[in-house]
């Protein structure tokens, strides 16, 4: 990118184990090593030797048979399809702007394949207006070209979000070598680019969506910038046989040269031809971008094709932008938004500031506007939130549909309201699909306050806690749905209240609004007090209340859920752990083959075979002499890392439990494994 407004870099970013026979007792003779996220230099590496921590590896030797850390990197979540709810305001759009968020998550080296303990992490979860998110990074001194880790492709694919690794080809200024861009060209002796087929294949073995090409190293001429077309022309064909996209950032010129243009014409439209859409640098003017929205209609292409970048790692929601020049209020958007960094919302808070309650607050102020309400947005607000502009998207589309509301980190582990690890986490791959229109509340008098809360939850890491006095009934959306009523449909509700007391209602609305901004035609169930049809459940403090479709005169399909609350006595704080909606309950089938595969002291390598049918995730225990169980991870993959475990007193053997999790949180029976000290 521009080298003049953008931070240097120096960051972000065994083949699928076979079928052994049951669980290994014995001690692994393989070293256990952390598993990161892939990178790689195109073909020829730097001269000298790494820095600590840093491997360096050729794309080109790669093969999937020889990656030791594959099992441990490969997505497993389809990319679920989305539909368009009416919009939650009347100045949001559907058909028209989207929007490209490029994120650096981690660094490109010793970037943790599976999460971490820490809470400290960019959780995004307002995928609802996302369009495709690019996994940012590479360095001169560590690796150009990045494979996305696998919880983010699979958190975002929950939510019908494309993920795209990047390939960076750095500025001169900032340790670029123009052979790398020679190397990443390179033609073999039939014509063909032999890369392009390399990309495509790590793209499909990793289970993520594409590629995002940025090349800025400068020195080159016209037959280098012919070769890049033609590469790019070949990787997007290989690429859309296999589902995938291409993404071209505006930077290298058709005569190989760079020059950021800031608009799409004569110097980079060739390119733009070749890939699937553009990221437009951001020296663009009002009258660049609509030439350029003008440009790509004449070539038969959409202009929202076109992703205008906004740099926002500096200011973030503080950015002083040209809204009108991309999304106007008063006539069609021009061209699509392209956000360079919006990780901001986590990286500008002080280090003793970034509780989970901090981030999500700032993330909410730039995904959701000053009002941190969808519903009503605020029209004095300088910064034009997403949702204020583009109309949100939902995958809540089939039954069974659960959530707990994890928004994938934590300070701690909860099942059934109890905290079964004390360590605080990451990782998205757990994350649930979330409310996209955080948070609209319907109220004619006080407003609560709503959020995602970590000092407690029912599952997970998180719930929602609604806290303040109101004086009148709240109606909290939750989520635009396409849900089929049949005769055994049945909701699940798990709350608590800890201050105060509340009647709580489900609010379900098995139609569309009647327009944009309003609000959906619920019809209220009782929650509390019981409906005298529902079964009730309470452990911990939480109370599951089921409701049954079926004899509510609702019929057909769900097409929002919320909740309406109604304070009897103030103030309240009152907490959501849960919400479900299904049919027949059946527990997933167990997983396999599971088994110790490298161990190095306390650090070992796990790996099993997939459970029959449908799971959501994996979940591992540790077993402890008292018959307590402690949590240790879960995963959507088939292998799991475990490092600095200690024997317990007494103990000479270390025994681990493995369940499978299905939608509706229900586990399998547990599959041993045992690894003596």
């Amino acid at each position: 990118m521009n080298p003049t407004r953008r931070t240097v870099l120096a960051a972000a970013a065994a083949a699928l184990a076979p079928s052994p026979p049951a669980a290994a007792a014995a001690r692994p003779r393989t070293a256990a090593t952390p598993p990161y996220a892939s990178y790689w230099y195109p073909d020829s590496l730097p001269s000298g030797s790494p820095g600590a921590g840093i491997t360096w590896r050729s794309l080109k030797s790669w093969r999937a048979a020889d990656d030791s850390d594959l099992a441990f990197n490969a997505a497993s979540v389809p990319l679920a399809a989305r539909f368009t709810p009416a919009p939650a305001n009347t100045t949001a759009r559907s058909g028209q702007a989207r929007i490209q968020a490029l994120v650096s998550f981690g660094p490109t080296s010793g970037n943790p394949s599976q999460g971490s303990a820490s809470a400290d992490y960019y959780a995004l979860t307002h995928w609802a207006y996302l369009d495709e998110l690019v996994f940012w990074g590479g360095s001169a001194g560590e690796g150009l070209i990045l494979a996305p880790n696998a919880p983010i492709v699979d958190a975002a694919h929950r939510h019908g979000v494309p993920v795209l690794g990047n390939i960076f080809l750095p500025p001169v200024a900032y340790g670029g070598q123009l052979q790398w861009t020679r190397d990443l060209v390179q033609q073999d002796p039939s014509g063909h680019h032999p890369l392009a087929a390399q990309l495509v294949a790590v793209a499909s073995a990793h289970g993520f969506d594409g590629w995002f090409v940025n090349a800025e190293t400068g020195g080159g001429n016209t037959a280098l910038g012919q070769a890049m077309l033609g590469f790019v022309t070949e990787l997007r064909t290989l690429a859309a046989a296999q589902g995938q996209r291409v993404t071209w950032y505006d930077a290298m010129t058709v005569n190989g040269t760079v020059g950021w243009q800031g608009a799409l014409n004569s110097q980079n439209q060739a390119f733009f031809q070749a890939a699937d859409t553009m990221f437009v640098d951001f020296r663009w003017t009002a009258g660049t971008l609509a030439a350029s929205g003008t440009r790509a209609g004449q070539l038969g292409r959409s202009r929202y094709e076109l992703w205008a970048g906004v740099d926002v790692e500096s200011n973030g929601s503080g950015t002083p932008v040209d809204w009108d020049a991309i999304v106007p209020a008063s006539k069609g958007h021009v061209t699509s938004i392209g956000f360079y960094r919006p990780e901001w919302t986590r990286d500008h808070l002080p280090a003793d500031q970034r509780a989970p309650e901090d981030f999500h607050a700032a993330d909410d102020r730039f995904w959701s506007g000053r009002s941190l309400d969808p519903s009503r947005p605020d029209a004095g607000d300088p910064w034009r939130a997403p949702a204020v502009s583009v109309a949100d998207r939902s995958t809540v589309t089939s039954v069974p549909f659960a959530t707990v509301f994890n928004t994938g980190h934590g300070l701690r582990w909860y099942e059934d309201g109890a905290v079964t690890s004390d360590t605080a986490w990451n990782h998205l791959g757990l994350q649930d699909r979330l409310p996209s229109r955080r948070w609209a509340v319907r109220t004619a008098g006080e407003r609560p306050a709503v959020s995602f809360d970590f000092a407690d939850a029912w599952r997970g890491g998180s719930s929602v806690l609604v806290a303040g006095a109101p004086d009148r009934p709240v109606v909290v959306d939750l989520y635009a749905t396409r849900l089929p009523i049949g005769v055994n449909t049945a909701v699940e509700l798990t709350s608590r209240t800890d201050e105060g007391t509340v009647n709580v209602e489900l609010a379900v609305a098995t139609a569309e609004p009647s327009g944009a901004g309003e609000t959906p035609p619920y019809t209220y169930l009782a929650v509390n007090p019981v409906n005298r049809h529902a079964c009730v459940k309470s452990v911990n403090g939480w109370r599951t209340v089921t409701l049954p479709l079926a004899g509510t005169g609702l019929n057909g399909t769900v097409h929002a859920l919320g909740v309406r609350l109604t304070a009897t006595a103030g103030p309240v704080r009152w907490r959501l752990g849960g919400l479900a909606v299904r049919e027949a309950v059946t527990a997933p089938a167990a997983p396999s083959g599971a088994r110790v595969t490298a161990a190095n002291g306390g650090d070992l390598r796990l790996a099993w075979d997939a459970a029959p049918g449908p799971v959501r995730h994996y979940e591992l225990h540790r077993l402890l002499p008292d018959g307590t169980r402690r949590f240790l991870g879960g995963t959507c993959q088939r292998a799991w890392f475990l490092t600095g475990l200690q024997p317990e007193q007494g103990e000479t053997a270390a025994r681990f439990e493995l369940r499978a999790v299905g939608e509706l949180y229900n586990a399998s029976t547990p599959v041993t494994v045992t690894h003596t000290w």
